[in-house]
């Protein structure tokens, strides 16, 4: 089951999670201050975000268990390589950290089917009730991916806060011309959770190593303590090189 589901994610995934690409470090992005993240939990809608294709984005913030911890849930819908008229669910789930609780708007995210770790997440700006900037930063090798994100509250964002949010990505100097216009009208109602396409949720756990080693084990097949073995010496091995990369 998770071979299919796998090929499908890996061909729509890059205009879910959509970044521009640069040489160098990330930039130095100042968070908002005085930033409080229970105010932020709850659904918002994309309004505009860099360089996607996909609409109806929306992210829901929800608290975990954990102290600094929570997810994010970023539902979205495609054309699946354009092979059906329908448009398809797409749910992905990071998780959001805390490294440093005296700035709660400069955060850290990590997303399944990111092999290169986690990534920045920065809060520019938000009124909570209506509005939020969000910018997003990763190393990779001899340089960095971004992203930037404008939220709102309701599916319309009015010209004034659009205005006065970009001019804050711009003065941070991201451009906003990069920023994808990102459609709310004609969204396909959940019912059950569920959109009539294809449903493919992406969480946290969904492709570690032991859930695949279990779908193996599933179809009967011998090999689930190797796969398992492979993967995590994967890991390892893609972490080391990493590390070494960027403290070149």
């Amino acid at each position: 089951m998770y071979w299919p589901v796998l090929g499908v994610v890996l061909a729509v995934c890059g205009s879910v999670v959509s970044h521009t690409m640069h040489l160098g470090k990330c930039p130095v992005v100042e968070p908002m201050p005085g930033f409080e993240m229970k105010q932020l939990l709850g659904v918002w809608y994309v309004i505009q975000k860099t360089s996607t294709g996909s609409s109806c984005i929306t992210y829901n913030f929800t608290a975990t268990e954990e102290p600094g911890t929570y997810e994010l849930e970023q539902v979205s819908q495609h054309l699946i390589l354009g092979l059906t008229p329908l448009k398809h669910d797409y749910r992905y789930t990071g998780v959001l950290t805390v490294p440093d609780p005296s700035v709660p708007a400069r955060m850290k995210v990590r997303f399944p089917l990111n092999v290169a770790g986690s990534a920045s997440y920065i809060v520019l700006a938000t009124d909570y009730t209506t509005y939020a900037a969000i910018f997003t930063c990763q190393s990779i090798l001899f340089g960095h991916r971004r992203s930037a994100t404008i939220l709102s509250r309701t599916k319309e964002l009015d010209k004034m806060y659009l205005d006065k949010l970009r001019t804050k990505l711009s003065s941070h100097g991201i451009n906003p011309f990069d920023l994808s216009i990102i459609s709310q009208k004609e969204c396909p109602k959940h019912e059950n959770g569920q959109t009539e396409g294809v449903n493919i949720n992406i969480e946290p756990d969904t492709f570690s190593s032991h859930n695949i080693g279990e779908a193996v084990r599933k179809t009967g097949g011998a090999l689930a303590d190797g796969v398992e073995y492979v993967i995590e010496a994967g890991k390892k091995v893609y972490n080391k090189v990493h590390s070494v990369v960027r403290r070149i």
